[in-house]
């Protein structure tokens, strides 16, 4: 995942009365949509197997095997052979996906996709600026723009305003409103977060092992993979302490079509974001992908789309949207 790539690596963009340009520009723009989709639909591959952490594993193994077809078709994996040379810190950047989706099963029924969406965007957006603005993990140092500020501040007041209508929206003695409630949604709160935060990290390591390797697939295989084996073992794990069901295969035949659908968007919005950055500029493929998460997720939301619950888009959560959209393209484009 490459969300939190920054804006030192913007590179030639196409003129933009080029309707090439344009046309890169809605791939932008759909990739962040399947980013919405992959955490909605994982939701049923949760149900059929009984364990978010079995989940994960089979969406991860799914995007793995999808993503080495397409580097056997392009004749990627040659550059294998370049991990010898690599820093094995490099080869960690894979470590955040498993977070990113596990924390997606657990939070989308919970939350919302708008209000899970929102906190992953909201610690994406902070997690890419410290990155920027100390240079770190071999990032190119960023000054603090008055732009900078007014996206943090709008990214800020959005998710807040949209957790503060949801609360407000709770009826009295619903889940959540007791002290324990509270201090398991301040948990999510953070977890969503956290998870977010994640996936900016994740696209600098993948960055630098991208620079080493010299091919987009090659690095996309790593990173999956070791996210695959990451979750892998920590199902392994709980299992073996009791702290999760064994995952079921059975209920899987009964899954509707669209529930594996989380792998294939998981592999297209890598796929998407490593051809569309070199095309588009990092700034402009992160704010358009940024947006199609949340305009999605408002949708899903809005809709009950696959077999969440509806959440209607009132004028508190509408609000908050337009803050997190507004906040998020400030950011990346100001």
């Amino acid at each position: 995942m490459l969300n939190g790539l920054s804006v030192h690596l913007l590179l030639a963009i196409p003129p933009q009365g080029d309707p090439m340009h344009t046309a890169l520009l809605a791939a932008a723009l759909l990739v962040g949509c399947l980013l919405a989709v992959q955490a909605s639909v994982n939701l049923q591959l949760n149900s059929a197997v009984g364990t978010p952490y079995g989940a994960s594993t089979l969406q991860l193994g799914v995007a793995t095997g999808l993503l080495v077809v397409l580097a056997v078709a392009a004749g990627a994996l040659g550059a294998l052979g370049g991990l010898p040379d690599v820093e094995p810190w490099q080869l960690l950047g894979g470590l955040a996906s498993p977070l990113y989706i596990t924390s997606g099963i657990l939070l989308f029924p919970r939350l919302g996709a708008l209000a899970a969406v929102g906190l992953f965007v909201t610690g994406q957006m902070f997690a890419s600026l410290a990155l920027d603005l100390f240079g770190l993990l071999g990032l190119e140092r960023q000054e603090l723009s008055a732009g900078i500020v007014l996206g943090a501040v709008a990214v800020l007041a959005g998710i807040v305003v949209i957790i503060r209508g949801m609360k407000a929206a709770a009826p009295a003695g619903a889940p959540g409103t007791s002290s324990a409630g509270r201090a398991g949604r301040a948990g999510r709160l953070a977890l969503g977060i956290v998870a977010g935060g994640a996936l900016p990290v994740q696209g600098a390591v993948n960055a630098q092992l991208r620079a080493q390797l010299k091919e987009p697939l090659t690095v996309a295989v790593i990173s999956f993979a070791v996210a695959t084996f990451t979750i892998a073992v920590v199902l392994l794990v709980l299992y073996a302490t009791r702290r999760t069901p064994k995952p079921r295969i059975a209920p899987l035949k009964k899954m509707p079509w669209w529930g594996w659908l989380g792998g294939a968007c998981a592999a297209a919005y890598v796929t998407g974001t490593f051809l569309l950055i070199p095309s588009i500029g990092a700034a402009v493929t992160i704010a358009l992908t940024v947006t199609g998460q949340q305009l999605t997720s408002a949708l899903i939301d809005h809709k009950g789309l696959f077999k969440l619950p509806q959440r209607s888009l009132t004028k508190p959560r509408a609000l908050g949207l337009a803050l997190l959209l507004a906040g998020s393209l400030t950011i990346q484009l100001v």
